[in-house]
């Protein structure tokens, strides 16, 4: 899954308001920023295989570290843990934790049967979605809709960064996106693992949009709420 973990990302500005666009997404993607250093190091292994499935011709061979369920709970805890103990913010935290275990639980619904419950261990899991390409297509579509809906009227732009910056942040990742189903594979798994690092771009970009951006709450803009409960 792709813009699904975007969703999911935008979507969590509404129970973590105080935290940065650019932390959810990376939680979000946590996992999957790790996963190509993985591959790099030898650590994890992935096939270029035209037909794997419908709609990626990505073979994941192992990767237990990123993509086991076990250690998805303890990325979850300790990504969870790191924010609370940064900012003592509570709500932020668990919207952390949660926005790293998600990225196992969407997966499980797209990826064939490849997904390990624990290092090591020879159960592997998946729905199989992938296999469908317009079944891929309208539930990743049906969620990042209403994930970025759910942002759109969570926030309001404070400037053209917050306007038009987000609106070109979400038009090159559906382009991103769209481009595996009518562009050639990587031609080696190396290839795919350097251009996979580029993913760590897009939560610093978030960030910076959502700098532009301010939470509203009702007809009032916070932090404007909680300066005025003060007075």
């Amino acid at each position: 899954m792709y813009i699904g973990h975007y969703a999911v990302a935008f979507a969590a500005k509404r129970a973590a308001p105080k935290t940065s666009l650019g932390v959810l997404l990376a939680a979000a993607l946590f996992v999957d920023l790790l996963w190509p250093i993985f591959l790099l190091l030898g650590w994890e292994r992935v096939k270029i295989e035209p037909g794997n499935t419908a709609f990626t011709p990505l073979a994941f061979v192992y990767y237990p570290i990123t993509h086991s369920l076990l250690t998805g709970v303890g990325w979850a805890a300790v990504a969870g843990l790191i924010y609370y103990g940064l900012t003592r913010y509570r709500a932020g935290a668990i919207a952390v934790a949660v926005l790293v275990l998600s990225h196992w639980l969407l997966d499980f619904v797209v990826h064939r049967p490849d997904l390990p419950l624990a290092p090591g261990g020879s159960k592997l899991l998946g729905l199989g979605l992938w296999n469908s390409i317009a079944g891929t297509l309208v539930v990743e579509g049906i969620l990042f809709v209403f994930g970025v809906w759910i942002y759109l009227v969570t926030t309001r732009a404070k400037d053209n960064i917050g306007r038009y910056g987000l609106l070109l942040f979400l038009i090159l990742n559906l382009l991103i996106y769209m481009s595996g189903l009518v562009g050639p594979p990587p031609p080696n798994e190396t290839v795919l693992a350097w251009v996979a690092l580029g993913v760590w771009l897009f939560p610093l970009w978030a960030g910076w949009i959502d700098r532009h951006r301010a939470v509203v709450r009702g007809d009032v803009t916070w932090p404007e709420t909680a300066r005025s409960r003060r007075r």
